[in-house]
């Protein structure tokens, strides 16, 4: 149940691999929102050391930002852009975040509202998804690995039990897609 118009804020979208978040991502951003993708930053990270985009490298990449940074890195890494980027806009989106320490330190340090909204598919759909992409495609094996290293390591079913709002996405993108825009409009969360 939606209970409240959201005013300045964020939108975090938080979900396993090949649920849908990036496919909403894309769409918001198309709707003009200001979008940022926490893995874009780790793969920005890959190619400035000259390395192949690939799960491999992004993995350890991720792992050592973490590291460096402690779990909530991709917050600490993007905090100051997404400030700046609501110091313009009413409404921004972050594709992905992972951790719960993340999480935290926005819900702490980012100077409005956090709402966060799980976008969930059933684990053999979020597979054969993954296995046809285009882009990073995974192996089954390579995709459960990965849930099970997103869980383990990087603290990943914080986020999606805290979600504030829910979106099951077992069909084609427009029907999510049409359940993201019903919800975002009922928020009157706008770009």
């Amino acid at each position: 149940m939606i209970e409240t118009r959201m005013g300045r804020g964020a939108l975090a979208l938080v979900g396993m691999p090949g649920a849908g978040k990036t496919v909403c991502a894309e769409h918001l951003k198309a709707r003009g929102y200001f979008s940022l993708r926490f893995g874009g930053l780790v793969v920005d990270e890959v190619r400035r050391r000259g390395l192949e985009v690939n799960p491999r490298n992004e993995r350890i990449v991720r792992e050592e930002l973490r590291e460096a940074h402690g779990m909530a890195a991709m917050a600490v890494i993007s905090l100051p852009r997404l400030q700046q980027a609501l110091q313009t806009r009413s409404h921004i989106v972050i594709d992905g975040l992972y951790s719960f320490s993340e999480y935290k330190l926005l819900s702490r340090e980012l100077g409005a509202p956090l709402l966060l909204l799980a976008i969930a598919a059933p684990r053999q759909l979020r597979y054969q998804r993954l296995a046809s992409r285009s882009d990073r495609p995974l192996t089954p094996s390579e995709a459960r690995e990965r849930d099970m290293l997103e869980i383990e390591r990087l603290e990943k079913g914080g986020p999606i039990a805290m979600a504030d709002h829910t979106l099951l996405n077992q069909g084609v993108p427009e029907a999510l897609l049409r359940k993201l825009d019903t919800l975002l409009d009922a928020l009157g969360f706008s770009p």
